[in-house]
């Protein structure tokens, strides 16, 4: 239904009497359920009409008052509504609204939640994902509460996974299976690798592990928890909650972290951070993000657009990009005069938790883009052409990439899942200069 169609049934036309005779089978009289277009008739059949007298797009908004979006009936009987609403939709009817979604490009929640009872009769979809172009690879379960930071040290054979509560496990990355457990005593707010070192971000403090070496340190000097860490131009920079940048540079064998001045100028928190084109970029809760030089480590620029935190950034190309829980992802680009401002602004229907960019088997660059509705989309770049959906019991806030294709995401459930991206059949791949190494 197109949308001029939808706006003339608007000012739908009395029918006549024989038409709502052909349309129901019951003897009803022609008035509309008032109890129905407010989504509350429980009465099956009613003698009052329900969906043949309503606008479709009336219809639509009634019928979501009264059933869960996801999934129709939480049983093998639905309501007269849920009924009649299902019906609709295999006719082919959409709502006319922002991003109009079909049952089948939604996964039905009662599946997710282990008990939907319809099996193969579900409209919805029951899979972690949407998409032809990738696949889930492995589960890896064992924390108790959410994943807060995920990481694959180089030259290592294990992944590192940080949670909430308050531990660390090591996972064979040959088996899948957790090999250690270090338990922190303490919220892991973050995690960071550069070559074999392994930086976790916890109240106050910093842990520092070499994996080669197994040389640990314990960093202190910040005010908080620690939620976004980065590494650049040889120096390891910590976002705290008082608004601060804390600096350390290498240093000697025996002090490897040497702190620099800190960088202030953010009015609170800063839980983003990223390094790119000789810049150190910094997200906060004060909705702002900050540019500062690697060399001088001064601000050199403020940028100001996003209303809500500032969840997310990421460099990609000749662009930052930024995500917010304002429901939006904005591409900044440099003016000739060298300043950043926005080039194009992306939106979604819920705020968005976390960005991760990399490249799919064909070497095309793709944007991960994990949402507050328990989903991680994927676009292709610079178009923003949706790929797929990526499906979870509860929120995403850790995307990790890796060589080879492969990403992981870490749900606030414990549940650390890994991806990958599916080769391209051979006649593809001979068309492509370039492909991807395994891992």
């Amino acid at each position: 239904m197109d949308i001029k169609t939808a706006r003339s049934t608007v000012g739908w036309t009395q029918k006549s009497a024989s038409h709502y005779n052909r349309l129901r089978t019951t003897p009803t009289s022609p008035r509309v359920c008032t109890f129905w277009s407010e989504g509350r008739c429980k009465r099956n059949p009613c003698r009052f009409l329900h969906e043949a007298s309503l606008p479709r797009n009336v219809y639509h908004q009634a019928a979501k008052l009264s059933m869960p979006e996801d999934c129709p009936g939480k049983g093998p009987e639905s309501s007269a509504v849920n009924s009649t609403n299902s019906s609709s939709r295999k006719r082919g009817d959409s709502s006319i609204g922002k991003n109009p979604q079909t049952p089948q490009e939604k996964v039905c929640r009662y599946w997710i939640l282990g008990n939907c009872v319809k099996g193969d009769a579900c409209p919805f979809l029951h899979s972690w994902f949407q998409g032809v172009d990738f696949a889930m690879l492995a589960k890896l379960e064992g924390h108790k509460k959410g994943v807060s930071g995920i990481a694959l040290p180089s030259g290592s054979t294990k992944l590192y996974s940080g949670s909430k509560d308050g531990t660390v496990r090591i996972w064979d990355c040959h088996t899948g299976q957790c090999v250690q457990v270090i338990n922190l005593r303490g919220e892991v707010g973050c995690f960071t690798c550069e070559g074999p070192w392994v930086f976790v971000g916890m109240p106050n403090t910093v842990k520092a592990w070499n994996v080669q070496n197994g040389a640990s340190y314990d960093i202190s000097g910040l005010v908080g928890q620690v939620h976004t860490m980065e590494v650049g131009n040889n120096m390891l920079f910590a976002g705290a909650e008082d608004g601060t940048i804390l600096v350390w540079k290498g240093g000697s064998e025996a002090d490897p972290f040497q702190m620099a001045a800190p960088l202030r100028g953010h009015t609170r928190g800063v839980v983003s951070l990223t390094v790119g084109h000789d810049r150190l970029y910094s997200g906060s809760t004060d909705r702002t993000i900050r540019v500062w030089d690697l060399h001088t480590l001064e601000c050199v620029q403020e940028l100001v657009g996003h209303t809500d935190v500032v969840m997310s950034l990421l460099c990609w190309d000749q662009y930052l990009i930024s995500c917010s829980l304002d429901q939006t992802v904005k591409v900044w680009g440099a003016t000739e005069g060298g300043s950043l401002e926005v080039v194009y602004t992306h939106h979604e229907d819920h705020g968005i938790l976390a960005l991760s960019a990399m490249s799919d088997a064909g070497g095309k660059p793709v944007l991960l883009c994990a949402c507050s509705d328990n989903t991680v989309r994927l676009y292709e770049l610079p178009s923003f052409t949706e790929r797929g959906k990526i499906f979870s019991r509860r929120e995403i806030r850790t995307l990790q990439t890796a060589p080879g294709g492969l990403f992981f995401i870490g749900d606030a459930t414990g549940m650390l899942t890994v991806w990958n991206w599916l080769d391209l059949p051979k006649s593809q791949q001979e068309q492509l200069p370039h492909l991807m190494e395994s891992c």
